[in-house]
């Protein structure tokens, strides 16, 4: 029988110089920016809060429909609604900075100057990394997507690491590519202190009796533990191609899925879909990494990394 109460263990991990308490964190999108867990538990239980994407201006987003259940996940094409990088600061970064856990700020743009302008606004606050979403269509560039071009997800890391003075950025890379590892090699080259994957898989879903797509937009973003065995090749592939830390995500739901991100090479894991169903999934997650730890005689989550027999 596991011993939940032993104390010889060492959840906490450190991802690009920012010490987390326990490797799960929350994926961007999927939280808000963790008022809406409140009811559930404390962000102080987890290891970091990975806030809604934030851009220079307040958006509206997508037309609904725009979130479509699918077997073992879901399909979503929100459009990265939110308030706006300074109403956040204002409202939302104070609210958060109540709590005793790190603050990953998730940010976008349509150019390389707003992702630039938004990263040295959040600069001089408070949060604790930046986690750059370059699945965005660059619109100076016919509207390629930043995270699908080697050159341009080089550029733009490159970019927002002059405006985002000593906060660590960490690149969040599209599965989207035909070689996921051309591109994390181009953020590293950039200077990316850190590497989030995987974002979501596009994908469609049809009415068969309307015959029309189901979302508004038509495509959109699969999550959930359908996508996991991918996330899992791709982290490992991208472990082996660079040297930087990796925050693991696509359908982590259980200890065990966590487990085996950070065995194919994670530095810690987010979870994000899984909570829909299921409020209290990070701390689920957490406690069975703990187990994991605990059944094998693994006293810091950091030894866990990498540590596939292959």
């Amino acid at each position: 029988m596991v011993d939940k109460n032993n104390n010889n263990i060492d959840l906490s991990v450190e991802i690009a110089g920012v010490k987390l308490k326990n490797p799960v964190v929350t994926a961007s999108g999927t939280c808000g920016f963790g008022r809406e867990y409140l009811p559930f538990y404390s962000p102080e239980e987890i290891g970091a809060v990975t806030t809604k994407g934030l851009c220079l201006n307040p958006r509206d987003g997508n037309k609904p429909p725009r979130a479509a259940e699918t077997p073992s996940g879901m399909l979503n094409s929100i459009g990265l609604q939110n308030p706006g990088v300074k109403y956040f600061i204002e409202h939302e970064l104070p609210f958060i900075k109540r709590f005793d856990v790190k603050i990953i700020a998730n940010i976008f743009g349509s150019t390389v100057e707003e992702y630039c302008e938004v990263a040295e606004i959040l600069s001089d606050t408070g949060i604790d990394m930046l986690e750059l979403n370059i699945s965005c269509p660059n619109v100076k560039e016919g509207g390629i997507l930043f995270g699908t071009c080697p050159k341009m997800a080089g550029e733009i890391t490159e970019s927002v690491k002059r405006h985002s003075g000593k906060k660590p950025v960490s690149v969040k890379l599209s599965p989207n590519v035909t070689d996921i590892t051309e591109i994390a090699r181009a953020a590293e080259n950039g200077g990316a202190d850190c590497i989030s994957m995987i974002n979501t898989l596009i994908g469609m879903k049809i009415d068969i009796r309307t015959r029309k797509p189901v979302l508004h937009n038509n495509i959109g973003g699969l999550s959930g533990g359908a996508i996991r065995p991918v996330a899992v090749r791709m982290i490992w592939q991208v472990k082996k191609a660079v040297k930087l830390p990796v925050i693991g995500m696509g359908g982590v739901t259980t200890g065990d899925d966590a487990v085996e991100l950070l065995l194919a090479g994670a530095d810690a894991v987010a979870v994000g879909t899984a909570a829909f169903g299921d409020p209290t999934a990070v701390l689920k997650v957490r406690d069975g990494i703990r187990d994991y730890m605990l059944e094998n005689n693994i006293k810091s989550a950091g030894d866990i990394t990498g540590g596939a027999i292959l």
